[in-house]
C-alpha cells in the first residue's frame, strides 16, 4: 500500500524542482498521487477495508488542497503538473 522507497526517490527526482526539492507542493502531489494508486489496486482484492478507505480518502482530500494552492499560487506550474501526472480527464 505505501511505495517503496526506491519508487519514492524516483517519482522526486521527477517531479523535483531543484537538486535538493523534495516538498515543494509538485514533488508531494506527485507523491500522494502514487500512495492513491497503491491504494486503489489494494480496493481490487479487498473491498470492505475500510479503515484504508478512510486513508485513502483523506490522502485524496490532502492531495485536492494541495492543487488548490498551486492552482492559485502559480497557474503554470499547476497546469504542468495536472498534464504530467494524468490528473484531469
Amino acid at each position: 500500500m505505501s511505495i517503496t522507497a526506491e519508487r519514492k526517490v524516483e517519482v522526486i527526482k521527477t517531479h523535483a524542482r531543484g537538486d535538493a526539492d523534495t516538498g515543494s507542493a509538485e514533488v508531494q502531489v506527485a507523491i500522494m498521487s502514487e500512495r492513491i494508486a497503491n491504494l486503489t489496486e489494494h480496493f481490487k482484492t479487498h473491498k470492505k477495508d475500510n479503515h484504508s478507505r478512510r486513508g485513502l480518502l483523506k490522502l485524496v482530500s490532502a492531495r485536492r488542497s494541495l492543487l488548490d494552492h498551486l492552482k492559485t499560487s502559480d497557474v503554470d506550474r499547476y497546469q504542468k503538473l495536472i498534464e504530467t501526472l494524468g490528473l484531469r480527464r
